[in-house]
């Protein structure tokens, strides 16, 4: 037990330097253009009306002037087309269009993206989703901190407030798989693909890196275009910078169970490459370490052993210290033990899935 709790204490310093290295956004950094570059704004929906107010509200609040903005309903069966003629029909630099159906091989989002992006005449392309919000000054700050680090995309992830009991166990689990599994060193000063993470919520883009990968089109088929997006990047030689949006980014990603559910089967084992071995080998790390600890802290209370309650307190710190690096509020790190269990769960099942090739279902659309 002695090791096993030096072991929980390694991955805290581990998570804590790793930490170091993943930038937020700069602020008041002088500019080398000689006039503001045009920055489009690129919003695909589908099916998205809660989100449409608050989005548009968002965007209205930007304090950068140069901007084109461009809206496009990708085949929604609800109100969303009619809510953005509505909310945006006042704003000179706001665009509304409708997407084309979706061709065949390609995923909806993605799509729904190259569209956007063969319309875009930005010198910078920031793709956004339709369930963020953002800070007034996002723009400026973005340019900034991609002139200061070279890049030629910048992405994060952004604050996620929760609202349903599975948001709270899983969704928050995005900022401490990147944060423990990802050297951020790596990832963000070297152009080695392997090391990429990405948040489709906010990717920005440099125009002529953009065109050099291929945009979206090169990742038609992919429901995990971010990474996929991230590594194309790379690949040509372009640095991908992962920064800390959480002081100027949120996400509210899903409004039910249902949603939390489908959408992290749809990504958990795709995101790994299907990979059998790998999805193995975190089961069995995610049970020995994240979940078992709770085991031995019950084991230890009943047993009046105190050294079983250590590697659980480890863990809480450790989980702790990333949701506050990340304002993730509510006490939610104490979750961490079932939220490891719940994502074992779902990636047997998402594997389950894909073996089987019943394919995963997002927004009325299937995906093998």
């Amino acid at each position: 037990m002695f090791y096993y709790a030096i072991t929980h204490f390694i991955f805290l310093i581990w998570t804590i330097i790793n930490s170091m290295f993943m930038p937020k956004l700069k602020q008041n950094v002088h500019l080398s253009y000689s006039s503001p570059p045009l920055v489009s704004i690129l919003i695909p929906l589908r099916n998205e009306e809660r989100n449409i107010k608050r989005l548009v509200e968002s965007l209205t609040s930007l304090t950068y002037q140069k901007i084109e903005v461009i809206f496009l309903d990708d085949q929604s069966t609800d109100n969303t087309y009619n809510l953005l003629m509505e909310h945006t029909e006042t704003h000179i630099n706001f665009k509304v269009i409708k997407g084309a159906p979706l061709a065949n091989g390609w995923a909806g989002k993605v799509h729904a993206c190259k569209q956007l992006g063969e319309r875009a005449k930005g010198d910078y392309l920031l793709f956004l989703d339709a369930d963020v919000k953002v800070r007034p000054t996002i723009i400026e700050k973005t340019i900034s901190t991609m002139e200061v680090y070279d890049a030629g995309l910048l992405t994060g992830f952004p604050k996620f407030p929760t609202s349903t009991l599975l948001s709270k166990i899983l969704v928050p689990m995005q900022h401490f798989i990147v944060h423990f599994h990802l050297p951020i060193f790596i990832a963000n000063r070297t152009t080695f693909p392997s090391f990429s993470a990405a948040h489709g919520a906010f990717m920005c883009f440099r125009k002529e890196v953009y065109h050099k990968i291929g945009g979206h089109s090169s990742v038609a088929a992919s429901i995990v275009e971010d990474v996929h997006l991230a590594r194309h990047v790379k690949k040509n030689g372009h640095r991908v910078l992962l920064a800390n949006l959480t002081n100027d980014v949120s996400c509210f990603m899903y409004e039910t169970n249902k949603e939390v559910w489908n959408g992290f089967v749809k990504n958990i084992f795709v995101g790994l490459g299907r990979s059998i071995p790998l999805a193995s080998l975190i089961i069995i790390f995610y049970s020995i370490f994240f979940v078992m600890p709770l085991f031995f802290a019950i084991a230890g209370i009943i047993t009046n052993e105190l050294l079983y309650l250590i590697p659980y307190i480890i863990l809480l710190i450790h989980r702790g210290f990333v949701d506050w690096k990340t304002q993730q509020r509510n006490m939610q790190f104490l979750w961490m033990p079932f939220s490891a269990l719940t994502i074992i769960i779902l990636l047997i099942y998402s594997a389950f899935l894909s073996v089987q090739k019943k394919g995963y279902r997002w927004k009325g659309r299937s995906y093998t």
